[in-house]
């Protein structure tokens, strides 16, 4: 398997990881996340997520990370679009009759399917904020 092309910070410039890792922990806050929770979505372990949640350097982000947090960022944007601040960050905790969740709440969704789960709800959204 190769090695996955890792993106270093110039001078003055933060990570692509460390810019990632940054948003993950605000967002984990936003929604009220576990440690536990936070790390199942990043796929990371969570004693990494404690010491991202802390400002430690935990290391440079895999691809797969990356994506997750990619997809965690763009689920939350699309969310704060769509609906008021408030039920935005309540929404990935509330129980969904949408086909794709069958009455189980996005975040139970996402931490039973990982990286394609993350996708999938993320492309949800997409879809109601863009009225398809």
């Amino acid at each position: 398997m190769q090695n996955a092309r890792r993106v270093e910070a110039s001078p003055g410039r933060p990570s692509t990881s460390s810019v990632a890792t940054k948003a993950a922990v605000r967002i984990a806050g936003a929604w009220g996340l576990t440690t536990a929770e936070a790390a199942n979505l990043l796929d990371v372990a969570p004693r990494t997520f404690s010491r991202m949640k802390s400002g430690e350097h935990a290391g440079e982000l895999r691809r797969d990370q990356l994506l997750r947090t990619s997809a965690l960022v763009g689920l939350y944007k699309g969310l704060h679009l769509y609906f008021s601040d408030e039920l935005a960050d309540r929404w990935p905790r509330m129980p969904n009759k949408g086909e794709v969740f069958a009455g189980k709440s996005p975040i139970e969704y996402m931490q039973a399917g990982g990286l394609p789960a993350l996708m999938e709800t993320r492309a949800y959204v997409d879809a109601i904020r863009g009225g398809m």
